[in-house]
C-alpha cells in the first residue's frame, strides 16, 4: 500500500466497458490472468494521501479511481483558494505478460451546485511515464445547475497510446475542477465535486488490449 491510499476498497459496480463487441484488427479480448494496480505516488489539492482508492473490475476491462475530498468552492466564506481543486496519480499497473494496454474511454462523475451566472470546468489527462502528455480534455458546465454530473473523454480506435511492451511505465493521471463566481452573487457559495462518500461515484477508466509481438 503507496502513499496511505486505500487500494482494492469496495466501490460500486463497474459500468460496461467501451469495448467494441467487434474489435478492430490487432485488439485481443482481456487477459484471464488478473491485473493488479499500485498507486506510486499521490499528489494535489483534491487527493490528499488516504482520500482515493483504486479497484479493477473482474473481468479487467476496466478500473475505477473512487475519491472522497475531491470538492471545489467558490463564495460565501469559501477559502479564496478552494476555486481550483487538482490531483495528480502516479500508478503502476501490473498486467500479464504478453500483454499491453490502452485507455479508450474515461467517464468522470460527480455533483454540481452551481447558483445562476456560475460556472465550471472539469478537465483530465493522462499519459505512460517516458510518453507525451495526452491534450487536457475541457467540460465545462453553466449555472444554475444543482445536479449529478457526468463527462466522457473518448479515445478513437487509431489514435489508442498504449503502454510500451516488456517495460514498466507509470500511468500518470492529472484531473482538475475549477468553480468560477462569474455573474453569480459573492455571497452564493457554488461548488462541484468528483468525489463520493459511499463508493456510489468514482472515475472509470476503459481498458482496450493488445498483445505484444513475440520475440
Amino acid at each position: 500500500m503507496a502513499s496511505g491510499l486505500l487500494l482494492g476498497g469496495a466501490v460500486a459496480a463497474l459500468v460496461t466497458a467501451a469495448v467494441p463487441a467487434h474489435q478492430p484488427g490487432g485488439f485481443v479480448d482481456p487477459p484471464p490472468d488478473k491485473i493488479v494496480i499500485d498507486v506510486a505516488t499521490v499528489n494535489g489539492s483534491g487527493c490528499r494521501p488516504g482520500s482515493a482508492a483504486v479497484a479493477v473490475s473482474e473481468d479487467n476491462t476496466a478500473f475505477t479511481v473512487t475519491y472522497s475530498e475531491y470538492l471545489a468552492q467558490v463564495g460565501g466564506n469559501s477559502d479564496p483558494t478552494a476555486f481550483r481543486k487538482n490531483c495528480q496519480l502516479s500508478l503502476i499497473v501490473h498486467v500479464p505478460q504478453g500483454f499491453t494496454y490502452a485507455i479508450a474511454q474515461a467517464d468522470y462523475r460527480g455533483f454540481a451546485s452551481l447558483q445562476s451566472g456560475a460556472n465550471a470546468v472539469q478537465r483530465a489527462s493522462y499519459y505512460f511515464q517516458g510518453s507525451s502528455q495526452t491534450v487536457f480534455k475541457n467540460h465545462t458546465f453553466n449555472g444554475a445547475l444543482n445536479d449529478n454530473w457526468q463527462a466522457t473523454d473518448v479515445t478513437d480506435w487509431a489514435n489508442l497510446v498504449y503502454a510500451p511492451c516488456g517495460v514498466q511505465r507509470n500511468f500518470n493521471i492529472n484531473t482538475e475542477l475549477r468553480v468560477n463566481a462569474g455573474t453569480s452573487s459573492p455571497s452564493r457559495v457554488s461548488f462541484m465535486t468528483m468525489d463520493s462518500t459511499d463508493g456510489d461515484i468514482n472515475t472509470v477508466y476503459h481498458m482496450a488490449w493488445k498483445e505484444c509481438p513475440a520475440k
